[in-house]
């Protein structure tokens, strides 16, 4: 049972579930180096302003942080249904510990044993991880060689596969390409089960183009899921909110785990969403400086491809590898996502994304 090394035990000794076996847990490389632009951040600090009224906020929880918190978090609710618009109620609105477990609490709701689950690959690594590990099983779909997916095929493989829920990233994650709203009507009139359109990054698309919100009314299978780590630099903090059908919310309530949101992240959270405009004015600049990556990156002789996120995936890298070693002795960190002769890079500031440019051009 042990190893004869460590006196550990070892994985592959422990009764462990037979569909778990085999399986890398998700992590992205961690290493402290002066430029990291690898897991998507809002590298931008929260302004002052912002964190002072935040630490006002935790204070006041403190004081009650004997007693649980608001189990139906009423007042995040709230401050969410404000933000999204779109005449969104409270008890439309959910939230959890990060984006992830919002898709965790989906998967607990409507997939599981016995079902699955659908993304069109390459997208968002978590949603198989997240779907084994609630013993459903994962079905992976296809794109075009630009990553973009057609009402057509979309209808055409989301028939084919007759999942009990469809993933759908808009904008993508990890080619930061997007998804129009002509798709995600394809896919719900094609699936019988739950559509998630995933908005982790909906603030760094063009401002004039509509939300999934949009087509909530009449859709009672359809969920937009959010995050506070982009755009709001709020990823520390864990907070992740979709919107949905009441009925939705219900489901949810079935599989959450008693007072899931800690009085302390209500509280952080809400002060947040109260400065709203001066949080997404670093959007702005992160956009500024990813059109710039791209437009450098042309330059350089790599492929570029379009992205509404705070990334860029790069193609035409003759060894991945190497050019991400090449960057890492340079101190700058970024992600190899395991697609052939591609790499990407997270849109920092503009000393962070000077700091990339230049070092990819020196290699």
């Amino acid at each position: 049972m042990s190893s004869p090394i460590d006196g550990r035990v070892r994985l592959e000794d422990l009764p462990l579930r037979e569909d778990l076996r085999g399986l890398t847990p998700y992590g992205a490389p961690q290493a402290p180096l002066p430029v990291a632009l690898n897991v998507n951040e809002n590298t931008h600090p929260v302004p002052e302003e912002v964190a002072d009224d935040i630490l006002d906020g935790i204070a006041l929880a403190l004081r009650e942080v004997n007693r649980y918190p608001d189990r139906e978090f009423t007042a995040l609710r709230e401050g969410f249904a404000d933000y999204l618009g779109h005449g969104l109620e409270r008890d439309q609105i959910w939230a959890a510990n990060g984006s992830n477990e919002v898709l965790q609490h989906l998967l607990q709701a409507f997939a599981g044993p016995g079902r699955c689950a659908f993304g069109f690959g390459p997208t968002y690594s978590m949603y198989p991880l997240l779907t084994r590990a609630t013993g459903a099983e994962y079905v992976s779909g296809t794109r075009e060689p630009d990553y973009t997916v057609s009402p057509e095929s979309a209808a055409s493989q989301i028939a084919d596969a007759d999942p009990d829920v469809v993933f759908l990233c808009a904008p993508n994650n990890p080619t930061g390409t997007p998804l129009s709203l002509e798709v995600i009507e394809s896919v719900y009139e094609a699936a019988r089960g739950v559509v998630i359109v995933d908005e982790a990054y909906q603030e760094f698309a063009p401002r004039e183009e509509r939300s999934a919100l949009t087509l909530l009314p009449g859709r009672e299978r359809l969920v937009v899921s959010r995050t506070m780590s982009k755009a709001f630099a709020f990823a520390g903090a864990r907070v992740g909110y979709l919107a949905a059908d009441p009925g939705v919310i219900d489901a949810l309530r079935l599989v959450r785990l008693p007072y899931h949101l800690s009085a302390l992240t209500q509280a952080a959270a809400t002060a947040a969403l109260r400065h709203a405009p001066t949080m997404l004015g670093m959007v702005d600049e992160i956009v500024a400086q990813r059109d710039r990556i791209s437009a450098t990156l042309d330059a350089l002789g790599y492929t570029p491809f379009e992205s509404w996120t705070n990334f860029v995936l790069f193609s035409g890298v003759d060894d991945p590898g190497a050019t991400w070693q090449g960057l890492y002795d340079r101190g700058v960190l970024i992600r190899d996502v395991g697609i052939p002769h591609s790499l990407r890079v997270t849109a920092g500031t503009e000393e962070e994304s000077t700091a990339f440019l230049e070092a990819l051009a020196a290699l």
